[in-house]
Parts: structure tokens; C-alpha cells; sequence
């Protein structure tokens, strides 16, 4: 795709940053399906909310939007390192899900304050 096609979300660093998130996420393979499931899903909301906010017309509605989507990002990241500490996944996959998270929380604090 071309970046004259491209969606404004696509072109935000934030965006890339929580699929990363997502996809360390997806490949933890959480052993425990409801720890899984909400880390899964935290992960998903973070992409889908910050691809919300990049649509949003006003900036007070687009800092709400990405302060939600870093809230999310947080609770995945969270939620791998408690998988790590019950066993339920790598302590590698925990600690790479947190500088993840690191990332797409400074790029989304930085849309937040703009």
C-alpha cells in the first residue's frame, strides 16, 4: 500500500508499537485460558483504540481515546508478567511484552500531550 492510501492510523508509531504488543501477546500462549483471554484481548483493544483515536475529529477526543489505548496496553503487559509469575508463560515473553508496552506507552503519552 501506498502512504498516499494509507489510513492515518497506519502512519502512527503507537499503532506499530501495539501490534508489537499483540503479537508478543499471541505467541506467549498463555497456559491459562482466562489469563490468555484477557491478555488477548487488552492486547486487541490497545491496536483498536489507538486506530480510533487517529479518526477522532478533536483533539480532546483523540487524547481520551489514546489515554484508553495506553490503559489497555498496560493491563496486557501486566497481565504477561502475571502469567510469568504464576508459570503460565516465559519469563522472555513477560519481559519482552513489557518493553513493548514501554514503547507504545511513551509513543501514546506523547499523542496524549500534543
Amino acid at each position: 500500500m501506498t502512504n498516499w492510501t494509507a489510513m492515518p492510523y497506519e502512519r502512527l508509531q503507537a499503532f506499530q508499537a501495539t501490534k508489537e504488543l499483540l503479537r508478543i501477546v499471541r505467541e506467549a500462549k498463555i497456559a491459562d485460558p482466562h489469563l490468555r483471554d484477557q491478555a488477548l484481548r487488552a492486547a486487541k483493544s490497545a491496536c483498536l483504540n489507538t486506530a480510533e483515536a487517529a479518526g477522532r475529529w478533536t483533539a480532546a477526543d483523540q487524547k481520551r481515546v489514546f489515554g484508553i489505548a495506553r490503559g489497555e496496553a498496560m493491563e496486557a503487559a501486566a497481565a504477561m508478567e502475571i502469567a510469568a509469575a504464576a508459570g503460565d508463560c516465559s519469563l522472555a515473553s513477560a519481559q519482552a511484552a513489557v518493553e513493548a508496552d514501554r514503547k507504545a506507552n511513551a509513543l501514546l503519552t506523547g499523542l496524549i500531550r500534543r
